[in-house]
């Protein structure tokens, strides 16, 4: 069932606002520490803290204004809560950042058992707002799992080896400007395997 249209600013406000704010309250907070019933929390807790609620309160505004919630929208309010639950009540930013990695495993996983079950999940989704033919479909899922594992991966290394600022560019920017660039990367795939309009 298609929700409803909603201002396509509001809903990128909406999507990307938590996000956006967690950036700028890390930014601002990051060399501090608070000191909460005797127990001290970095700028990162005290962001996360924002962040956590402010993804609660915009996912239920989106799917109040729409009345729909995609499958991946809920997947990771869930994921978000739990690990950034964990980030604050264990006072450890791990928890956050192996989020990411999780997501992109499981939406790997996900694709990846559509294959094996021999169905198309993605058109499922999709497929209104991009038709293409069963062989483009399937050529787009396989390089969106090796995508996604790809991502899984380069978080792990980041927030392993790099900073914590560095970790927070790469998750509020550089996964953004990725997912970007991997689908301007598939503009011939979309042409040479787009449903023809008569059909």
């Amino acid at each position: 069932m298609a929700g409803k249209k909603i201002n396509p600013w509001l809903k990128a406000g909406l999507e990307f606002g938590p996000l956006l704010a967690f950036f700028i309250a890390f930014s601002r907070l990051k060399t501090q520490v608070f000191t909460v019933a005797g127990t001290e929390y970095s700028g990162f807790i005290l962001a996360t803290a924002i962040f956590v609620p402010l993804m609660v309160i915009s996912t239920l505004a989106l799917w109040r204004l729409t009345g729909r919630l995609a499958a991946m929208q809920i997947a990771t309010l869930v994921l978000v809560v739990v690990f950034g639950g964990l980030t604050i009540w264990l006072n450890d930013p791990r928890f956050l950042k192996m989020k990411v990695t999780i997501i992109y495993l499981l939406f790997a996983g996900i694709l990846g058992l559509g294959v094996a079950l021999g169905k198309s999940w993605l058109a499922l989704v999709m497929d209104e707002v991009l038709p293409l033919t069963a062989e483009g479909w399937r050529i787009l899922t396989w390089r969106l799992i090796a995508f996604f594992l790809g991502l899984a991966v380069l978080n792990e290394v980041i927030w392993r080896t790099l900073s914590d600022q560095a970790w927070v560019n790469f998750k509020t920017f550089g996964l953004s400007v990725l997912v970007f660039a991997f689908f301007m990367a598939q503009t011939r795939l979309f042409a040479r395997h787009a449903v023809p309009k008569d059909e």
